[in-house]
């Protein structure tokens, strides 16, 4: 794995030798380290997507493969994903300006959704063209034997997007990226479907003709995962463009933070949502009414100061002082 990741790295360094060197120490929680890291995931992927896109068209028609043809135009589908990663990690890096004063978050989370359609069309397409095989093997059309290229190309390909998925995912948990999780699933999903064509070729070929009808009978079962998958990945996606609340674990971690800093008497009128990966949120806090201005907004720094710690520098909070009419 070690030698797979080593070499990769070289390829791109090959392609985009300017990238690296603009790498450099950055603060991992800085917003310039996030846009540059999920930018040199996404290209890696993209490298490595062009290269196997070629060969498995080359191997199906060589092959005479047509499910590794079908998985070949599958890769080069998952191109066009890479891209809307590249474009809109752009975008939802930047900094807040006049027209968005909470910053452009929401397009990182409007790509996630992006992504998710897309792996949800895969999921579709793959369903669609297996019941269609089945039919026609059923119907008593025969199928070509496949060639050893082809089952080659399978195996090279599951190994391939299995490791950028794995790969892809960890970097995703680093830099808090759902946008990259749901790309890592498109990577997974390539690697599904060369399963189904591992087993469809493999079986054509030591098992004979008659056993063609394990590829397309694979490619509907891993479908149903990718269709599951996409839906995963769309509902939150989904809540988040549409204002939905943080889960209730989440804002009962931020009412507890509060409600501990010291002179706070009471917390309440708690409202959450998402903004990408910052969380907005804002409340109302009681406390003593015979305290200054100066006291009172103090205590709130130390409120915001606590959450920010917690929850990450870019939280944006919002907290409204009331006066404690108990004591009264």
């Amino acid at each position: 794995m070690l030698f797979i990741n080593t070499n990769i790295k070289k390829i791109f360094a090959t392609f985009a030798p300017f990238y690296f060197l603009k790498m450099g120490t950055t603060d991992i929680n800085s917003k310039n380290y996030r846009e540059k890291q999920i930018t040199k995931v996404t290209l890696i992927g993209s490298i490595v997507y062009l290269v196997l896109t070629i060969f498995k068209i080359i191997a199906g028609v060589v092959g005479h493969s047509n499910a590794m043809i079908a998985d070949g135009v599958h890769s080069a589908s998952d191109l066009l994903t890479d891209i809307v990663v590249l474009v809109f990690v752009h975008i939802s890096s930047k900094a807040e300006d006049k027209g968005h004063d909470f910053g452009h978050g929401k397009f990182e989370t409007l790509a996630t959704l992006i992504v998710s359609v897309m792996l949800l069309a895969v999921g579709v397409e793959l369903m669609v063209s297996g019941i269609k095989s089945i039919t026609s093997i059923l119907s008593g059309n025969s199928v070509a034997s496949p060639g050893m290229i082809a089952l080659i190309a399978a195996v090279i390909s599951i190994v391939s997007k299995e490791y950028l998925y794995q790969y892809t995912v960890r970097e995703a948990k680093k830099v808090n990226s759902p946008m990259m999780v749901a790309n890592a699933w498109h990577h997974r999903s390539d690697a599904f479907s060369s399963i189904g064509s591992f087993f469809g070729i493999g079986g054509a070929m030591l098992l004979g003709n008659k056993w063609s009808l394990l590829d397309p009978l694979t490619g509907c079962i891993i479908s149903i995962m990718i269709l599951w998958v996409a839906i995963k990945m769309a509902i939150p996606a989904i809540n988040d463009l549409t204002e939905s609340s943080l889960p209730d674990d989440v804002e009962n971690e931020i009412l507890k933070i509060a409600g501990e800093s010291k002179g706070v008497r009471n917390v309440h009128n708690l409202k959450t949502r998402r903004n990408g990966n910052v969380i907005i949120m804002e409340a109302h806090i009681v406390v003593d009414p015979l305290l200054t201005l100066l006291d009172a907004h103090d205590i709130a720094t130390n409120v915001e100061n606590s959450i920010r710690e917690h929850f990450g520098k870019d939280t944006h909070i919002s907290i409204h002082l009331e006066p404690d009419e108990s004591s009264k």
